[in-house]
């Protein structure tokens, strides 16, 4: 009986010293692309001649602290109507920016990008915005019954066709909540939405005294329909049967080597914009 177990203590022994081989595996890394975040937005009631375009390239997932914004590229917008041109000058820190747009309603920009010698550009035309009408807090239109809620109102005009996005951001946040919203079924309406947060472990409900900032965007149909995908896989976390991630693209184009595409979107849109602070519910 000793000698048996003196036999398994020597097998367990083995086992738990044993050497663990590393093996090495090979992570497929996809090839670096442009990345365009070019959202000019005139805000209501601004001149909006101030505006600034972000250009990057993607990274491999395994290296984060790998610096890739872009530096170097010329970056131009031009009015189509009359052929003005604003130039966005380099920064040196992967921003372009300018102090001389100008913004005409259902005129169309086209954003020129030259870099690495390829030229990549997009097309996209300013639509005006609604105005929110009204911002209002409640706890009656929610999914959780006692949290509070942020209301949003604005109409949406007759006889047209409208594609919206709700940029919500509550101050002292990391990332702001966007919402997309079409008027397929309320058209010529008054729009309500609310905005609610879950309560979960990493985000608590809302409480008297906090400020969101609100902006409302009326945006071209295929904006909107780019927006509604990221939303939705940004959003489909655990999520059984959110639709599986697919690679998203946007309007812009490599005109010089078409297969070298780039990521993100060339967008040119009025902005309407609201502050409200939460205040003690009188119930």
């Amino acid at each position: 009986m000793r000698h048996n177990l003196y036999r398994i203590l020597m097998v367990l022994l083995c086992i738990f010293t044993s050497c663990t081989d590393v093996i090495d595996v090979e992570v497929p890394t996809a090839e670096e692309r442009l990345v365009i975040e070019a959202s000019l937005d005139w805000e209501k009631g601004t001149p909006g001649n101030n505006q600034t375009i972000k250009l990057s390239t993607t990274t491999a997932y395994f290296n984060p602290d790998t610096s890739n914004s872009v530096i170097g590229a010329e970056v131009t917008v031009t009015r189509d109507l009359d052929g003005a041109v604003y130039v966005f000058e380099d920064q040196l820190n992967g921003t372009y920016t300018t102090d001389s747009f100008e913004a005409i309603l259902d005129e169309s920009y086209t954003l020129n990008i030259v870099y690495n010698n390829e030229t990549y550009t997009a097309t996209e035309t300013l639509l005006p915005t609604t105005s929110i009408t009204q911002i209002t807090q409640s706890k009656d239109g929610g999914f959780l019954s006692e949290a509070l809620e942020l209301n949003v109102y604005f109409d949406d005009p007759v006889d047209e066709t409208n594609f919206y996005i709700l940029r919500y951001f509550e101050v002292g946040d990391f990332y702001p909540t966007l919402v997309s919203v079409s008027d397929e079924f309320l058209n010529g309406n008054e729009i309500h939405l609310f905005f609610e947060k879950d309560g979960d472990d990493e985000e608590e409900e809302f409480e008297p005294g906090d400020i969101v900032n609100v902006n409302l965007y009326n945006v071209s149909e295929t904006y909107y329909n780019y927006m509604d995908i990221l939303i939705s896989q940004s959003g489909s976390s655990g999520n059984p049967f959110s639709p599986a991630p697919v690679e998203l693209r946007g309007n812009c184009i490599n005109i010089t080597n078409p297969d070298n595409y780039p990521y993100g979107y060339f967008r040119v849109t009025q902005t309407d914009f609201e502050t409200y602070t939460f205040i003690e519910d009188e119930e």
